[in-house]
């Protein structure tokens, strides 16, 4: 069938949807819900044999839900309604959750039921939920409803009377320092942790605060900062003590959007610096037994060595970029034969941090900083001669975090991965030795053909096209220990010292017919032409991510019907 997404963004659970649908031998094509553009309009030059909405905060306009088979991705299981539903669940304390698709029609999420899926509510933020557990149940639950609408059999179920559930407003989402304990914080700090955050005040200042973390020793007065560790700030609770990993500003009167940082740096500068009395607590060694909050990780079982990390939105600052390479190096002195990097249940990477460029004095410095430090990391990956690295993700990669995984010997995804292999939407011709590594798993052409489309690809089109060698079908919780079963087994096979063998040999074959240096300066070449150019575009694309502007139409490659890329 033609399939036209119609979603307020192209955002993570869009693009599962788009990736699966062509997954399953569909036509996919999409069309962004932006102020002034005519929706109406737009599914008309489209004309598709089913109108399918992942994620719209906007009602459908009557002339296209009266005309033509809608069908919306609601958030929540039958009866529920509203546009709160996973904030909700999480203030609720939910242990089971769901996702319904159901037929548009004039009452917002009141339609008859096309197909619905229960999921698990994991100890997770709403961001992680939905891109995890959520997302797996939505593909559940949407490829069984297209099926059905194939069908021309199927008749949709009404759902019966149900009372809508207000929006949750800051107001429901305030914290009492004073008397709430560590549980409800971290409810009310789950429950908003990429969007909107919980507005706060903290040293005198109004902020959103986006994240929490339970800290099982630091103790304080309730709602006093006690330490700070990678970037975020530990605050005390009633009862315990929580981390907070990054702070947005309140949007000044007339200003422009404040950026989400890392919350330390998001105080220096508004505050003159943190209070000096306030110490840099590091984080306990070797794997997470203990209720803290860590970025970065490492462990051993065996021969093998499991180097974690999990960065807020997968963005990858100097800063963060530079501890991973200390801890990886740290890892590579280890006397092991398989290191696993990532494995974690959420993003890989994004690449580089386009918040902390875009707040930072120059931009262009620290855009310079930031991708050298990556650059500096993938080297590091992919020079390592005495040992297998297996890049384990969990969930997303994009850019330059794609290009991390593939530096290493093996790419392991879990079913629900998307990749996003290009680096063009943000005006970048890209670095981190794409030229180098993304060639040589899926060939000259497909290369090219990946970064001019800049589509994304899920995890079994990754596969076939030779950017990953092996989908992990597990919920997201599951993931790591499955990865670590893996990877125990890869470390036991006799062959396993050959291939450590084979690819020595193949590095320095590589390395003497071009150099890895030279694929590093050409890359970079290009990258500080665009940085150091006020008016290329990447500034104004960077500067439109980072603070939510709006769209004002559908970018050209979605709206082309994508390709089948799975089986008929």
């Amino acid at each position: 069938m033609h399939i036209l997404l119609v979603a307020s963004a192209f955002n993570s659970l869009t693009q599962r949807v788009h990736t699966e649908l062509r997954e399953h031998g569909h036509q996919v094509a999409v069309e962004l819900a932006v102020p002034g553009v005519s929706l109406a309009a737009a599914v008309d030059r489209h004309d598709p044999d089913l109108v399918l909405a992942p994620m719209l905060r906007t009602a459908l306009p009557e002339e296209v839900w009266a005309r033509r088979t809608c069908l919306i991705v609601h958030p929540g299981p039958p009866g529920d309604r509203g546009p709160s539903s996973l904030d909700h669940a999480l203030h609720d304390g939910a242990a089971r959750w769901g996702v319904t698709v159901l037929q548009a029609n004039a009452e917002m999420d009141a339609g008859d039921v096309w197909a619905a899926a229960e999921c698990e509510v994991p100890e997770a933020g709403k961001s992680s939920l939905y891109r995890g557990e959520v997302a797996d149940a939505a593909l559940e639950a949407v490829l069984l409803a297209v099926e059905r609408y194939a069908s021309g059999t199927y008749a949709p179920l009404p759902q019966g009377p149900a009372a809508a559930r207000p929006p949750v407003r800051q107001a429901d989402r305030r914290i009492d320092w004073a008397r709430d304990s560590t549980a409800r914080v971290l409810a009310r700090l789950r429950a908003a942790d990429s969007q909107p955050g919980v507005r706060d005040e903290l040293l005198g200042a109004e902020w959103y605060l986006h994240g929490g973390y339970p800290e099982d020793r630091l103790r304080g007065t309730p709602g006093a900062l006690l330490a700070t560790r990678a970037g975020a700030v530990c605050r005390a609770t009633a009862d315990g003590a929580v981390w907070i990993p990054e702070l947005r500003a309140v949007r000044a009167s007339g200003g422009p959007a404040p950026v989400k940082l890392p919350a330390t740096l998001a105080l220096a500068p508004a505050l003159g610096g943190l209070p000096p009395e306030l110490p840099e607590v590091p984080a306990p060694p070797g794997p997470a037994g203990r209720g803290t909050w860590s970025d970065i990780g490492y462990h051993e079982e065996g021969q093998v060595g499991f180097l974690s990390f999990s960065f807020p939105g997968g963005a990858m600052s100097t800063d963060r970029c530079r501890r991973l390479l200390d801890a990886y190096e740290a890892a590579c002195s280890r006397p092991t034969s398989v290191l696993v990097l990532g494995g974690g249940r959420d993003f890989f990477s994004n690449g580089i941090h386009l918040g902390v460029i875009e707040a930072a004095e120059d931009p262009a410095a620290e855009s310079w900083a930031n991708i050298n430090a990556m650059d500096d990391l993938v080297e590091a990956v992919l020079t390592t001669t005495d040992r297998l690295v297996v890049a384990a993700l969990g969930g997303n990669a994009a850019a330059g975090g794609a290009m991390l995984a593939l530096a290493a010997d093996e790419v392991w995804c879990r079913a629900g991965t998307v990749l996003n292999p290009h680096y063009r939407l943000m005006g970048l011709y890209g670095s981190e030795y794409w030229t180098y590594t993304l060639p040589r798993r899926a060939g000259a052409a497909a290369a090219e053909r990946l970064m001019a489309e800049a589509l994304p690809m899920g995890a079994a089109a990754a596969v076939r096209a030779g950017l990953a060698d092996r989908t992990i079908g597990c919920s997201p919780d599951a993931f790591a220990g499955e990865t670590a079963r893996l990877a125990v087994r890869l470390a036991a096979l006799p062959r396993a010292q050959a291939r450590i063998a084979a690819k020595k040999e193949r590095r320095e074959r590589d390395e003497a017919e071009r150099p890895l240096a030279e694929y590093r300066a050409a890359e970079l070449a290009r990258m500080r032409a665009v940085f150091d150019d006020p008016g290329a575009p990447f500034h104004a694309l960077r500067r439109a991510f980072v603070r939510k502007e709006p769209l004002t139409g559908t970018p050209p490659h979605l709206t082309v019907r994508g390709h089948r890329t799975g089986r008929t």
